[in-house]
């Protein structure tokens, strides 16, 4: 996992706590906002799974406790449903300030509903994914209905949510009730998906009929059959997320890996503000190269030596496995480990030394298969015959020019 703790401030100063996740292997294409349900937090599991899809697919996802939730600053009994999308509108100001301006928007329930609100706020925003989410902020009211009277007779009451106790006022109501969903969808220029459980017993799959109903194209729905409200099922969050990574990708602007053009079978490529991460063209393939993190890399692909090793590894099976099938004898597989160090040479003179440490290669090779004895010291003969062997043990030469 690539997270980064990250902090930026609301309208009134006060710090909001989020994670920011990142790619492993890669620099993000795309960076999401992640607008959590009422009275959750950036910690809720279904969060962090949805998130994960995303990074897969290589977006950069921010999540975050809204004002006086979780580690953010503030107290929730003086917040309201308009300051949850004001800190969604200052978590976007903080990714285009920092990093890249937000494209994707995700909300979760009530946080569906702040998104689309939010997203109307934001013109980075091309495209909005809502999960089980009301197609009226006053929704919630249904949810406080016990408690209801107590807080429009005496301005506020203390309501249990999912084990927690929270102090809602008055204004949090009376702001929902100003608050049309619908003619803000009615009226949106972004792509929307709406992803709605049948099962959600918190918020019916009626919602998302209204909220598609009211909404312009290009809109897209999605059932989540089986599904409770909070996606406690892991394959239910995991799945949320590859779907919405999969519909985003065309509603974002992904740049094309960019190309080195070479007459040679091999070349590399680094700029100047790219640490150690390099493009590789090896044929017609392109990879990634890198070193570390401890070292100054972004760990975003195999090191030098690893691609070395990586070489004599695959030349290894292929050598046995190629022999093997000319000798009529069945290998089932070969595998073939490699370890690179630098280590004394098993006939030195002077091993107290460090001049004396040579590059080593420590291969293992383990064989599946019927074979004998004798086939498999064979075979280890064999291994030892593969041309990248060869070559590291050869006298080589490298002859550098330099090309404008």
């Amino acid at each position: 996992m690539n997270i980064q703790k990250v902090s930026f401030s609301n309208k009134d100063e006060e710090l909001l706590a989020g994670r920011l996740e990142l790619p492993l292997n890669r620099k993000p294409h795309s960076f999401a906002i992640f607008a959590h349900c009422f009275t959750c937090t950036k910690n809720l599991t279904a969060i962090k799974n949805v998130s994960r899809a995303l990074t897969d697919a290589g977006f950069a996802v921010l999540r975050f406790d809204f004002t006086g939730l979780g580690e953010s600053e503030g107290d929730f009994e003086n917040t309201n449903f308009s300051g949850n999308v004001e800190d969604l509108v200052e978590a976007a100001t903080f990714l285009e300030k920092n990093h890249k301006a937000p494209s994707l928007l995700i909300g979760h329930s009530l946080g569906g509903a702040a998104a689309i609100f939010a997203a109307s706020k934001i013109q980075s925003i091309n495209a909005v994914a809502v999960i089980n989410s009301p197609s009226h902020p006053s929704h919630l009211k249904h949810l406080l209905k016990d408690t209801a009277y107590e807080i429009n007779k005496n301005g506020k009451a203390k309501v249990n949510l999912g084990g927690i106790d929270f102090t809602i006022k008055k204004q949090f109501l009376d702001d929902l009730e100003n608050k049309s969903l619908v003619d803000i969808v009615s009226n949106f220029d972004k792509a929307l998906l709406i992803l709605h459980s049948p099962q959600d017993r918190v918020v019916s799959i009626k919602n998302a009929e209204e909220i598609y109903i009211a909404a312009h194209h290009p809109k897209s729905f999605v059932s989540l059959d089986g599904a409770d409200h909070l996606l406690s099922e892991k394959e239910d969050s995991k799945y949320v997320g590859q779907v919405i990574a999969g519909w985003a990708m065309r509603y974002v602007q992904i740049p094309p890996p960019e190309e080195i053009k070479s007459k040679s079978k091999v070349a590399a490529s680094l700029d100047l503000d790219d640490k150690f991460t390099t493009r590789l063209k090896l044929g017609d393939h392109y990879f990634t190269a890198d070193e570390p993190k401890d070292f100054g890399g972004n760990n975003f692909g195999p090191s030098p030596y690893e691609f070395l090793s990586a070489g004599l590894a695959a030349c290894t099976v292929m050598t046995i496995q190629m022999y093997a099938k000319r000798k009529k004898w069945e290998v089932e597989n070969v595998t073939c480990h490699i370890n690179y160090s630098k280590d004394h040479a098993i006939d030195c003179e002077h091993c107290e030394k460090d001049t004396a440490k040579i590059d080593t290669f420590t291969r293992e090779i383990k064989l599946k298969g019927n074979l004998s004895e004798e086939k498999k010291r064979k075979l280890l003969e064999i291994a030892d015959k593969c041309p990248v062997h060869k070559t590291l043990h050869s006298k080589t030469q490298v002859i550098t020019k330099l090309i404008e």
